[in-house]
């Protein structure tokens, strides 16, 4: 970078008046500082420039590694699912050629249920809440909705005559 120091400044300023004169030295400064304005703004412009497209490639950079590290990932998972479907039909396949034998097993569970077997019948016009009554019965939970004057004549004392 130039270094001016102050002696320099103050040389460079008196050639100045001696060569242009005191009447258009104001005028020329004024243009020189608004030329040397702009291109500190022009320089400072092409430094932020250069600074995007070095962070636009940092960012390209890291979308293509993690694009890479989800491929990569997604492969293992596909390759594990199939592994373990593979070994699942395997299985099965073992297990539905021993199913002659009388030991339970878990090819059992899957067999069908013995015909005196009858499922639990359920009303589904029954409206029935999460929370079971016996603890609604314990915690006093309403299981009724009154009206106020409902709930005063039920707590009002009785009439003595």
């Amino acid at each position: 970078m130039i270094d001016f120091g102050f002696d320099k400044i103050a040389l460079i300023g008196a050639v100045a008046l001696i060569v242009i004169g005191p009447e258009r030295l104001p005028r020329v400064a004024r243009t020189v500082g608004h030329l040397i304005g702009k291109a500190q703004r022009y320089v400072a412009d092409v430094k932020s420039e250069v600074n995007r497209s070095i962070e636009l490639e940092e960012l390209k950079k890291m979308k293509s590694q993690f694009e890479d590290a989800a491929r990569d990932v997604e492969r293992n998972v596909s390759n594990e699912i199939n592994q373990a479907t593979t070994e699942l039909n395997q299985s099965w396949g073992e297990g539905s050629d021993s199913s002659t034998s009388t030991s339970y097993g878990a090819s059992d569970a899957l067999a069908e249920p013995p015909r005196d077997y009858k499922p639990v019948k359920k009303n589904w016009r029954v409206k029935r809440g999460a929370i079971p009554q016996w603890y609604k019965q314990r915690q006093g939970v309403r299981a009724h909705a009154q009206s106020g004057a409902a709930r005063v004549a039920r707590f009002r004392p009785p009439r003595v005559r």
